[in-house]
């Protein structure tokens, strides 16, 4: 018997068995496939800008450094004048600048000498460079000064309010190069007050030392700002225009705040002082101390003839304050010192302390009219105008300011 084989025949146990495997292996329970590895969540933060730091006119050396090679220069400068932690005039001489001549303004050279005391014409001992005194009677720079200077800088830190006088002493060093064909080069400095405008116009009636422009008490503009001001609405003599060149302030706006590194005169210490400066100063036109001869000038006010008395200071011979008011008398009045007390420009204290003073008569001196600008201010707070009603009577005149102001603004505005 032959018998016969077919593959498939043999094939199909092998078939079945594999196929019975497959089936066992496709009941058991299935381990889920490992998940793959998700990177931790991290809540997104949006990056942070850069912050570039602010650099003043005199830090920016390569914009102003060619300007001076080769030239005889006059630096009218102060205490304020540095680069970093270094005075302007050491920094200029490292660097080869030849310097002739050292013009110094209200306080001098050093910032020591009280205000309004006459400044002598001296030599700086360390370098031994002739220094001119801006203040007393020689406050403009004269033609024979400045046959020996091609180029005048000038760096000077103010406070924003018109009558600091360091923006008269720029005015008078405009005006002479004007008429003497000098380049004036300001290096520009951040102002402290310079995030807003406020205060009466100065009128044409009242202009002097502590007042030179139509600009109100807090004017809201760099020194460099309103140089070009000046020149260009021709409120120098004659309506000369000065060939200035402004080296402005890198990363700065209106609405920057500003911290003074150096104190600006021996009376303004700290920036508590400076922020309540625009208002205080109106005292020095009144029989009210500011605080000159107390450990915090431009923070305390006060006078023996003040009805409340819960608060007092008594001044004395300071550096700085050397005959303040009131000498080793008992002043009563407000202490300011609180940072809170450190608002914008107001009326509130100085018509406070008319109202309660005991010698109504003699509150006011004939120096509040130059301080004011004005002559309707003392006659407003005789009669008891309020602070809103005396406001009011600054229009327009504070309005157009504003409007002339943007025109001359060579940073963004806080506005």
């Amino acid at each position: 018997m032959k018998f016969e084989f077919s593959p498939i025949t043999m094939i199909q146990p092998i078939v079945i068995l594999f196929t019975s495997l497959l089936a066992l292996s496709s009941c058991a329970p299935k381990q889920a496939p490992e998940a793959p590895q998700q990177p931790a969540v991290v809540d997104a933060m949006p990056p942070t800008p850069e912050v570039k730091p602010l650099q003043t006119g005199a830090e920016q050396l390569d914009l102003y450094l060619p300007k001076l090679q080769g030239k005889r220069v006059g630096m009218v400068i102060n205490q304020t004048s540095i680069v970093s932690k270094t005075h302007l005039v050491d920094t200029l001489l490292s660097r080869g600048v030849k310097i002739t001549t050292i013009f110094a303004p209200e306080h001098g050279f050093r910032g020591e000498a009280d205000a309004g005391a006459y400044v002598k014409d001296a030599k700086d001992t360390k370098t031994g460079l002739p220094i001119v005194s801006l203040y007393g009677k020689n406050k403009k720079p004269s033609a024979e000064q400045l046959q020996s200077i091609d180029v005048l800088v000038f760096d000077i830190q103010d406070v924003g309010a018109r009558f600091y006088t360091y923006i008269s002493t720029m005015h008078y060093v405009m005006e002479v190069a004007a008429e003497q064909n000098k380049e004036v080069l300001i290096l520009d400095r951040p102002n402290p007050n310079g995030s807003y405008v406020d205060g009466p116009v100065l009128e044409p009636a009242h202009r002097s030392f502590v007042g030179m422009h139509p600009i109100p008490i807090v004017h809201g503009l760099t020194v460099g700002e309103l140089a070009q001001m000046i020149n260009s609405e021709k409120w120098l003599e004659g309506q000369r225009q000065a060939k200035i060149t402004v080296i402005p302030v890198a990363n700065y706006t209106h609405s920057t705040p500003y911290t003074l590194p150096v104190k600006p005169s021996p009376n303004l210490p700290n920036q508590q002082a400076i922020i309540l400066y625009p208002s205080l100063c109106l005292f020095e036109g009144t029989n009210v101390s500011v605080g000159r001869g107390t450990p915090t000038p431009f923070q305390v006010i006060g006078s023996p003839n003040y009805t409340f008395k819960d608060f007092s200071f008594t001044p004395v011979s300071t550096p700085g304050a050397t005959e303040p008011p009131y000498k080793n008398q008992v002043c009563y009045g407000k202490n300011l010192t609180d940072p809170a007390a450190a608002q914008p420009f107001t009326l509130s204290y100085l018509i406070d302390f008319y109202k309660n003073s005991t010698e109504q008569d003699k509150f006011f001196n004939n120096f509040f009219e130059k301080l004011a600008g004005t002559s309707e201010l003392r006659k407003q707070i005789i009669a008891g105008k309020t602070e809103a009603e005396i406001r009011a009577s600054w229009e327009p005149a504070l309005s157009n300011y504003k409007t002339l102001r943007k025109k001359y603004l060579l940073y963004p505005d806080a506005e």
